[in-house]
């Protein structure tokens, strides 16, 4: 990086951030225009707050972009040039295209329905119901849709009619293994969870490494990123900068389009948990902070929630899945202890309290969620992590420190990992309320190893020792894709997974 009087190439695009720094929207505008440029492209940022040089530094150094130059402009101002991964010099100078208006999003007026719509008929699950969890794996070309959508690349029009045809060819497979409940595979997400930080109100998607100018101990923050076993800047986090809203559905696109093909099977759709996006959204180590304490943003989190839980159950959807796999890095992470560092697992970035504390909270705001509605239209997903094939650094152990919440909960269904030695025995199953449907993993998704009809009923028998008939459900131990880039399991694969829990099923009802 050089300072001189100009710099060395014209900028591919330009805007002026005008006093803002890092911390407090400079890096949303810096994301916005960086995104769609191509590798080796340049931005340049006018600033006048001292603090961005040093910040900008190390945002560069984290993102792997290179700051070119820095330029001594009038009024204290400064004109950074930024390529866009590694800086290649070149001839060609282009004609600069200057953006100079400063356009951070505007935080909208949240607007709360004064009465939600009841749930409305759907068809019922049936004896012995065989269904995924949620996830399905993303074709390339829809893994390409959607790093250009993220990337400012694409419309959302454009991303939602190649995300339709993705849908489409997941319900057909789900249709094609025989199952009795259909999901939209998650085909629009990057995501299991943090794709909310795109629709809600007043929320963004952004890199982790946008962060580090945010928080109170860079230093620290930027190890802990380091140590990560992906790259920090491939991540995207929501970030809350004002007060959250639902003006858009989550999921109604999904839910219209399952329905256009199928009419005659229940439909489950899968939603990020309440404390999930609690401990998501709420970053401790955040300067600026929208809400003074976690129980304020998780009364918003819930209520949106609510309403988009309302809204699919009136349009048609059977379940509504919530998906809460960090109760499991709650007991199982640092001894169950309170946490002395930030935890990446499933994306729960905030510190945590004792566990016994965590868990009553999470009870409460799963319960808020679901308040009023029948319990036979809501479950909720416990698993141990689904992000690498690699169970020995998977979380291990029982569900039985989870007792209290899976006694608590005010679902119908629960969906259990237990198709490995580190989820303990299935006894535990004794232990779930008899008002509660359980679906009981049978195959891994991490595994390449294709279950056969044989392992299934015998895990599937096991299970019966333990619930009755009519409250066995046989789903994977998680979804086949839960982070689009990074599949646990082929197309194919999750295919026959699930026909051959079809056929164990068949021969279970007949038994």
């Amino acid at each position: 990086m050089t300072r001189s009087s100009v710099h060395p190439i014209d900028p591919d695009t330009s805007f002026d951030g005008g006093d803002l720094h890092c911390g407090n929207g400079l890096l949303l505008l810096i994301r916005r225009h960086i995104d769609p440029l191509s590798q080796g492209q340049c931005l340049e940022i006018i600033a006048s707050d001292p603090t961005v040089d040093e910040e900008l530094r190390s945002w560069c150094r984290l993102t792997k972009n290179e700051l070119i130059s820095v330029l001594e402009l009038e009024n204290k101002r400064k004109s950074f040039l930024v390529s866009k991964g590694a800086y290649v010099p070149t001839t060609k100078r282009t004609e600069p295209e200057h953006n100079l208006e400063i356009t951070l999003p505007a935080v909208k007026a949240v607007n709360i329905p004064e009465q939600l719509p009841q749930p409305g008929p759907a068809p019922e699950l049936g004896l012995i119901p065989v269904m995924g969890i949620g996830s399905w794996p993303r074709p390339p070309w829809m893994m390409r849709t959607l790093s250009d959508y993220l990337s400012g690349r694409l419309s959302r029009e454009d991303f939602d009619n190649t995300a339709d045809d993705a849908v489409r060819l997941c319900v057909d497979a789900q249709l094609a293994s025989g199952v009795d409940v259909v999901s939209d595979g998650e085909q629009r997400r990057d995501n299991y969870a943090s794709f909310v930080g795109n629709i809600l109100d007043n929320c963004q998607l952004v890199p982790l490494t946008d962060l580090l100018p945010m928080v109170e101990h860079p230093e620290e923050f930027e190890k802990e990123l380091d140590s990560l076993d992906v790259p920090a800047d491939k991540v995207r986090h929501p970030v809350v900068f004002g007060p959250l809203g639902r003006s858009a559905s989550l999921l109604k696109r999904d839910l219209d389009l399952v329905k256009s093909i199928v009419s005659d099977k229940p439909i489950k759709l899968a939603l990020p948990g309440p404390y999930l996006l609690t401990r998501m959204m709420w970053m401790d180590c955040i300067v600026n902070k929208v809400y003074a304490t976690r129980e304020e943003l998780a009364k918003d989190i819930v209520r949106v929630l609510r309403e988009e839980i309302h809204y699919l159950l009136a349009d048609g959807a059977s379940i509504i899945q919530l998906d809460e796999p960090v109760l499991s890095e709650v007991v199982y992470s640092n001894n169950g202890g309170p946490k002395n560092k930030r935890s990446f697992m499933c994306g729960a970035l905030s510190e945590r309290k004792e566990s016994e504390q965590e868990l009553a909270f999470a009870t409460e705001l799963i319960n808020s969620t679901v308040a009023g509605i029948p319990p036979e239209r809501t479950g909720l997903h416990i698993c141990r992590g689904n992000w690498t094939t690699d169970e020995s650094v998977a979380l291990s152990g029982s569900y039985e420190p989870l007792l209290p919440v899976l006694q608590s909960v005010k679902v119908g269904h629960l969906f259990l990992e237990y198709c490995t030695e580190r989820a303990g025995s299935l006894k535990l199953l004794s232990k779930i309320p008899d008002n509660i449907k359980v679906g009981v993993g049978m195959v891994n998704p991490k595994s390449p190893q294709v279950e056969s009809v044989e392992e299934i009923l015998a895990r599937a028998k096991e299970a019966l020792k333990y619930l009755a008939k009519d409250k066995l459900m046989l789903v994977p131990d998680c979804g086949f894709a839960t982070f689009a880039d990074n599949p646990v399991c082929n197309a194919d694969n999750a295919r026959t997974k699930l026909k051959n829990m079809v056929e164990a099923a068949e021969v279970l009802r007949n038994d």
